[in-house]
């Protein structure tokens, strides 16, 4: 089942913009109004993505691995766990 489509949006264009829009149309046997909305949700998909995803060099990737195995001093945290009562 399809989304009910109740937005609008509108944009200016050039000549050249809107008959290559056109013949892209056209070509892929779409309405220039489902080419044109395909083509920008496909675009804002991969920005997106690419927002939402952290790329490192292998040798970042493997460091940052690595200092997860490894403790940290919590010298706050052993304090506040020493003040508690012991349990026996």
């Amino acid at each position: 089942m399809t989304a009910t489509r109740t937005k609008r949006f509108e944009t200016r264009l050039d000549e050249a913009t809107d008959q290559l829009i056109t013949r892209a149309a056209e070509l892929t046997q779409m309405s220039k109004s489902a080419f044109v909305t395909s083509a920008a949700r496909a675009e804002a998909e991969k920005i997106v993505a690419r927002a939402e995803i952290t790329l490192l060099d292998p040798q970042v990737f493997d460091a940052l691995v690595m200092s997860l195995d490894v403790a940290d001093d919590a010298p706050a945290l052993r304090d506040k766990l020493a003040s508690l009562p012991r349990i026996s």
